[in-house]
């Protein structure tokens, strides 16, 4: 194969050990690898939506995008981490035989805290916690996150912790096993720990092929396995889950487990099959687990009352929700309303040159009034790369797309061709566009194509931080609330709104809703 197979990864010392260990496998049945280190969204081109991808894990979300662009060909992921139901377009083409699968205990001095009432453990894991908890239900519990490398160092630097949980196929494929550590043999560990996944394109058949080279069979038995269980099990839902698979003697064995957060309440299963005849055996046992409490106990972690942190402006999707850390409080709801108007129709009865739309409200509101033929647009400039999107898929071509209505503006008064625009906007227009291009000699022909009516609630004192998208759901949030927040803003113009507010203002890398939800995820970092 003349082709160079780039290999997307992580960062983080351990992402690229097991990248280096996919490169190596691949080097040695004659494949050229290249490796490709992936940092954030904020330095990709987004061609789609991530909602409409799929993408909803924090870990993996980064490849999964960098893989749909063209941008690498395979992405290698900790198995553990990779969402049960994986982005349209992608798919699992290897998984590499298993490390150790045990949770391992690092500890400061000795054990001897193990036998103490009071002990405090260190781990950012749900799963970890409550099982620990269970165990040792005297003892605290603190949390615990970042690289392998910062975690032990954390560990180190902080006198009042005994102990620190870790993966133990993490800090040993680094090297980074200390002495003092032990694994938990009776924590049952995250489904898929310790297997290290491949995924690549679906439509991308001689890189599948070629991964499928890599593939260790019994591992992807074993992790299948574990990760229908944890499928028909959460519902959605982050829980405590533990679930192993093993094979033996021609025979699967399996044990699951679903707890509480608090580690008060567990339920556990365990079953064995015939190797062949294994394909129920993780429905079976989460079926089990859902029939003695356990949809009661998923029932109570959904509806938990947790006081909430952060508020979106704009109702989020589930997808989007998963997307945030597993400490953050989400709640959300659309402060702003559209209500499409009724266009006349002389309106559109013959070739418009220039047209100018600035949201996909406009795009929705045009097509609600006319078919897509009955729009004769010459020349078709916006504002936002999902707006194009959009008006490309259902109307025609863009002549020219900037990220703002200024930049648009300015764009306009340099290049467009004659004299005239017709804007289709809404009732409430806040960018300084028709000013802009009037003080230019353009005539400006606006055509009230939807309405916005600001449509907030009072929040709750606990919010910390408010999700912004648009300069309207800053004013909307204002009728309501104070402005002694952090503002989470999706670009530059609403930013522009907030800071007549707001003090604290941070703003995406990337105008989707997905790089504010990264935003909030770097402030609780």
């Amino acid at each position: 194969m003349s082709r160079t197979i780039r290999i997307g990864t992580r960062d983080s010392e351990l992402a690229l050990y097991q990248a280096q260990l996919v490169k190596q496998q691949l080097e040695n049945l004659g494949h050229q690898t290249q490796l490709v280190p992936v940092k954030s969204t904020g330095d990709i081109v987004l061609d789609k939506p991530l909602y409409e991808l799929g993408i909803t894990g924090i870990f993996t979300k980064t490849l999964d995008i960098a893989m749909l662009n063209h941008d690498i060909d395979i992405a290698v992921h900790s198995l553990k981490d990779v969402p049960t139901i994986l982005p349209k377009g992608i798919v699992q083409a290897a998984v590499l035989k298993r490390g150790n699968v045990r949770d391992t205990l690092v500890f400061k001095h000795n054990e001897e805290f193990l036998g103490a009432k009071d002990a405090v453990i260190a781990t950012g894991s749900l799963r970890r916690r409550a099982q620990w908890l269970n165990r040792y239900p005297t003892h605290k519990v603190e949390n615990l996150r970042g690289n392998v490398n910062s975690r032990l160092q954390k560990l180190e630097d902080n006198e009042h912790w005994n102990a620190a949980i870790f993966a133990a196929a993490g800090i040993g494929r680094i090297g980074l096993r200390p002495e003092n550590a032990i694994n938990l043999h009776w924590m049952i560990p995250a489904p898929a720990q310790g297997a290290i996944m491949v995924t690549a394109l679906e439509e991308d058949e001689e890189i599948k092929a070629i991964c499928s080279e890599l593939n260790h069979e019994e591992t992807e038995i074993c992790t299948t396995i574990e990760r229908e269980f944890l499928n028909n099990l959460e519902g959605g839902c982050t829980a405590p889950i533990g679930a192993l698979a093993t094979i033996k003697d021609d025979e699967v064995h399996f044990e699951g487990v679903l707890l509480s957060k608090d580690g008060s309440k567990k339920i556990e299963v365990k079953r064995s099959e015939k190797l062949g005849k294994h394909q129920k055996i993780a429905q079976y046992c989460a079926d089990y687990i859902l029939e003695r409490g356990g949809k009661r106990l998923m029932d109570s972690i959904k509806h938990s009352d947790v006081k909430t942190k952060i508020y979106s402006t704009k109702t989020l999707t589930d997808g989007q929700l998963q997307l945030f850390h597993e400490n953050i409080a989400v709640d959300s709801s659309d402060f702003v309303k559209i209500s499409l108007n009724r266009i006349k129709p002389q309106v559109v009865r013959k070739p418009i040159q220039n047209v100018v739309i600035t949201s996909k409200n406009a795009v929705e509101a045009l097509l609600h009034n006319f078919s897509a033929p009955e729009l004769q647009f010459e020349n078709i400039y916006c504002v936002g790369r999902r707006t194009k999107q959009l008006i490309e898929n259902r109307i025609g071509p863009v002549k020219h797309a900037e990220k703002n209505a200024k930049k648009l503006a300015e764009y306009l008064v340099e290049y467009m061709e004659g004299t005239e625009v017709t804007y289709f906007c809404s009732d409430i227009r806040l960018d300084g566009l028709p000013s802009i291009l009037e003080d230019n000699n353009i005539s400006v022909v606006e055509v009230e194509a939807y309405q916005t009516k600001l449509d907030a609630i009072k929040l709750p004192k606990t919010v910390e931080g408010v999700m912004f998208y648009s300069p309207s759901t800053v004013q909307s949030y204002r009728q309501e609330n104070n402005a002694e927040l952090i503002a989470f803003c999706i670009g530059e113009t609403t930013a522009k709104e907030a800071k007549k507010h707001f003090k604290d203002i941070r703003v995406a890398k990337v105008p989707t809703i997905e790089s504010v939800i990264e935003l909030v995820n770097e402030h609780y970092i």
